[in-house]
């Protein structure tokens, strides 16, 4: 990402798979900017791929050149808001019958100046030449050209396996406390930076796929899971003197999620990938990532219209049943995907609402939240019945990551999100047995800093909730984060400035991204999240002071973001 890449630019294309507002006096707009698009998507993997060329003979003419310089644009611009097929997702359809109708000279304009409903200013805004403007009005009335599909056996062909089982530890060969180890995402970089969470230090820099999403831990908490925006999983033993790859995969062009199997009997033994290109999910072996079974996703949506590539956005693995809970972004279903016989795959599908994003277990672990932010709605499923328990109506985007539980001096447990177009943290009642009447149900809203949130958290020990906003326009906002005393809710949040505890970073953003708890649950960890030709750092707050503690630097340290703790990830603890 470069230095320009981090300027608030009114109106940028969102190439997010979800829409998005960091600034609220643009919220009914849906603009954008370019820290967000770059966090949230990027340049996709399938700006490069070689695909099927379909030219329309109705269309205006274009070289070969113009076609494939095109392509490139659309799929690290449009493609997360229009679909990589032009059928539309949180943006409009861009198909020839509508873009011929249109002609070019309307494009132009459209793509030049954008629009009050969200379509940005392309060519005013300096990121589109003139030149580039009219063929990307061309382009979009040819047929859509089409990237490759990804087999089973296309998978297979992709896997390495860098240890066999056979000859990996049979025990821990390493004095870490693996529990509070921290998988950091260096987003820029390739890579995952595992730091000790005891000592500060980093262990080892392991290469991965480029933007790394998430990681995830197995059920017996020693293998790591690492998916790369371009398709690749990797496997990393932390049992090992030096924790690092023990095998990798691509699953697809494009993806987001990875999980493991958590049930009783099953810990370790399978993990599945969701991706967004092709539109599907792939389930593995635990130990060796090889391929078992690949399911499509497309379909029918909840409102009865096909859809061409419904996108994986999130998966968990159920503590109830041998099940996966794998959310189809565009199409607002949401699977209960049974992994116990794979030669006989049964699946329960139920009806949630669009478009659903990411979202995290409630302190039971029976029911999983998952936002539905075009729809700004919450869907709730019971893992223990594989049912729709409820839909509840909150702020604009919910953006909550796995969300943050606690007990509320007045309601009893909830669940808390954020909001990346409101300010908003709402908070929702998850106790159907002892606080029925509020179950379900929006209890109370906080206010935030502003819109632009994408992570909130605490956890089990702390009595503190804490809330990002990296992706305000504001860089007072964006460099801070809200601290709410759970006990005592009607005070105003505590802002606290994680950015000026870095203090010799130098120029750069310092966006500070994810709070992440230690395995103790008496520290904060924060990214200052600069370009990736800048510094950026790891800010480590005290919890109960609210203050800063020790701050992580390294030439290494490349756009640190998300953060995930072995032993709260492991026990899905937020």
């Amino acid at each position: 990402m470069s230095h320009k890449g981090f300027k608030h630019i009114r109106g940028l294309f969102l190439l997010a798979a979800m829409p998005f507002a960091v600034n609220l006096a643009y919220a009914e707009e849906q603009h954008t900017t370019q820290p967000e698009a770059n966090y949230q998507a990027g340049s996709s993997p399938l700006a490069q791929e070689e695909m099927h060329q379909n030219i329309n003979p109705k269309a205006p003419p274009m070289t070969a050149k113009e076609f494939a310089r095109a392509k490139q644009i659309y799929f690290e611009r449009c493609a997360g808001c229009h679909g990589v097929l032009r059928k539309g997702a949180t943006g409009k359809p861009l198909t020839t019958d509508k873009t011929l109708a249109n002609g070019t000279d309307y494009l132009k304009v459209f793509i030049k100046y954008g629009s009050p409903a969200g379509m940005p200013n392309w060519g005013t805004s300096g990121e589109l030449s003139d030149d580039e403007v009219d063929m990307m009005a061309r382009y979009i009335q040819q047929e859509p050209p089409t990237p490759p599909e990804y087999s089973l056996a296309d998978i297979e062909k992709t896997r390495k396996e860098y240890i066999p089982v056979s000859k990996r530890p049979t025990k821990k060969m390493n004095n870490y406390n693996i529990q509070n180890i921290f998988s950091v995402t260096l987003r820029d970089s390739g890579e995952v930076a595992l730091i000790d969470g005891d000592s500060k230090k980093i262990i080892n820099i392991v290469k991965t796929g480029y933007a790394v999403h998430i990681s995830r831990i197995s059920a017996s908490g020693r293998y790591l899971y690492v998916i790369g925006r371009d398709a690749r999983i990797n496997l990393i033993d932390l049992w090992m003197e030096k924790p690092d790859n023990v095998a990798e995969i691509k699953v697809g062009l494009e993806a987001r999620s990875v999980e493991t199997s958590k049930f009783k009997g099953w810990e370790d033994k399978i993990a599945v990938a969701g991706t967004y290109w092709p539109p599907q999910y792939v389930i593995m072996d635990g130990d060796t990532l090889k391929p078992k079974k690949v399911v499509s996703t497309r379909g029918m949506t909840v409102d009865n219209e096909y859809h061409p590539e419904p996108r994986v956005a999130s998966i968990v693995a159920s503590h109830y049943k041998p099940e996966f809970v794998i959310n189809a972004k565009e199409s607002g279903k949401i699977m209960m995907v049974d992994y116990s016989d794979l030669n006989n795959l049964k699946t329960t599908t139920l009806d949630a609402a669009k478009f659903l994003h990411d979202g995290g277990f409630d302190s039971t672990g029976r029911y999983f939240l998952v936002a539905a932010n075009a729809s700004n709605k919450i869907a709730v499923v019971d893992t223990k019945e594989d049912k729709l328990a409820a839909l509840v109506d909150v702020g604009k985007i919910p953006h909550p990551g796995r969300g943050a539980n606690f007990v509320h001096p007045k309601f009893g447990p909830v669940w808390a999100t954020s909001h990346l177009g409101a300010e908003d943290v709402t908070l929702i009642g998850t106790d159907p047995v002892k606080h029925k009447a509020q179950a379900w149900k929006v209890v109370e809203v906080l206010k935030g800093q502003g819109g632009g949130s994408l992570f909130i958290k605490t956890h089990p020990k702390s009595k503190n909730l804490w809330v990002d906003t990296p992706l305000n326009p504001d860089a007072k906002v964006n460099q801070s984060v809200a601290v709410y005393d759970i006990n005592n809710l009607s005070k105003p949040a505590q802002i606290v400035d994680i950015a000026a505890c870095a203090k010799d970073l130098g120029e750069g953003a310092k966006r500070v991204v994810q709070p992440e708890y230690n395995q103790a649950g008496d520290e904060v960890w924060f990214s200052v999240w600069s370009a990736k030709d800048k510094k950026s750092a790891i800010v480590v707050v005290d919890d109960k002071t609210r203050s800063c503690k020790a701050v992580i630097t390294d030439p290494k340290l490349i756009t640190p973001t998300g953060k995930f703790n072995v032993h709260n990830t492991q026990h899905d603890i937020y």
